[in-house]
């Protein structure tokens, strides 16, 4: 008769085992889907698709010197930019990522063009990565035209320079200043012989905003240079180096189109009612560090497609790591924006995402969350 040589597993160590591998399981849930591989792009007009709905593309236009991006899930990086040109000229490129439609390529399903007067807001928000060794501007490209065109220059461009290093100045002259979206901007007009342009020009590097592109496009047609019947067509973020450009990034990119009525005393379409939201917000905290599961829950009878979720975190807190949602900034104002399994949210249903930081002083919970610029109930 053989003998059993092996131990016979007792029910702690049975427990033992099945609580590990449940840890293990939830570990993996909690940090999401494996992410996208970064990809790299050399071609001239090379691109390809983030988040499953934006477009980022090299598109170096005025230069034969090699530029390679590397798109991320979030943004992208000029990990090669050779060559320079003329300061007193047209920048050699324009490497960006954007939603709508540049050239007859639209990012996957974008809602514009879309007529500017059916235009209720359009958030976005923008994080960069900047560097000193290089001359360029950081900007932000919005695209009007008088029809619903998709392949080729629109007849108005508005840019908003983020930043700008070394002797550059936008398209024509300086015609005043303007405050919009809360801060103070240069004015310049201009002409670059295909399109006109208005450039909105920060006197200080801004390396990330959340804000309303409406608030620019509704200067452009109060300056007589655009119409409520017009379309936005794109809007694109990115970079315009004129002499080198390697390590400048877009370290996070999001972009909404909301439509319906601006006016408050107008009920709206009872066909196309109101998206309705709550969020819980769940810690867990310890001395100097928390995580926090935030859901949001569509309560109303349409889908939620391409949300944006904004909140504010308290004074001293950091964000250092998150999942399921893209994050504008660390700290301060901020929006989520989500990755592509949980970009709808079905009427009665949630997602979720998550997050993790470092705190100073007592924690705090956000005071409330805007889900499209609208608030929603916090439980």
């Amino acid at each position: 008769m053989r003998l059993l040589t092996h131990r016979l597993r007792t029910p702690r160590a049975l427990l033992g085992a099945l609580l590990t591998a449940l840890a293990t399981v939830a570990a993996l849930l909690a940090a999401g889907p494996p992410a996208q591989a970064d990809t790299l792009i050399c071609d001239q007009y090379g691109t390809t698709v983030i988040q499953g709905r934006y477009v980022v593309q090299n598109n170096r236009w005025g230069t034969g010197a090699t530029q390679c991006v590397t798109a991320t899930d979030t943004g992208f990086r000029v990990t090669q930019a050779d060559g320079s040109v003329p300061t007193n000229g047209a920048p050699k490129s324009y490497p960006s990522v954007f939603n709508g439609c540049h050239y007859t390529n639209c990012s996957p399903g974008t809602s514009l063009p879309t007529q500017v007067s059916t235009i209720s807001s359009a958030p976005s928000s923008i994080s960069y990565g900047f560097v000193n060794d290089a001359v360029y501007n950081a900007s932000y490209d919005i695209w009007l035209d008088p029809t619903p065109r998709t392949d080729g220059v629109n007849r108005t461009e508005i840019m908003i320079w983020f930043n700008r290093v070394g002797p550059i100045q936008p398209i024509g002259s300086q015609t005043g200043t303007a405050t919009v979206g809360g801060r103070s901007w240069e004015v310049w007009t201009g002409s670059n012989g295909a399109n006109d342009v208005i450039s909105f020009v920060a006197p200080s590097a801004i390396a990330q905003w959340s804000f309303d592109v409406m608030d620019f496009v509704d200067q452009a047609v109060s300056r007589g240079l655009a119409q409520p019947s017009w379309y936005l067509t794109s809007v694109q973020a990115g970079f315009e180096p004129w002499q080198n450009g390697a390590g400048l990034s877009v370290n996070s990119f999001s972009s909404t189109v909301n439509t319906g009525s601006t006016d408050p005393g107008d009920p709206g379409d009872p066909g196309d009612p109101a998206a309705s939201c709550r969020v819980a917000y769940d810690t867990n905290v310890w001395q100097g560090g928390y995580t926090a599961n935030v859901t949001l829950h569509n309560t109303g009878s349409a889908p939620l497609d391409g949300w944006q979720l904004g909140f504010t975190l308290p004074s001293g807190q950091r964000v250092t790591g998150a999942w399921n949602a893209t994050l504008s900034a660390n700290s301060g104002a901020l929006v989520a924006s989500p990755v592509a399994h949980n970009a709808r949210i079905a009427p009665g249903t949630s997602q979720n995402f998550g997050f993790q930081g470092t705190y100073s002083g007592t924690f705090a919970e956000p005071a409330g969350f805007t889900l499209n610029g609208t608030a929603c109930t916090v439980v």
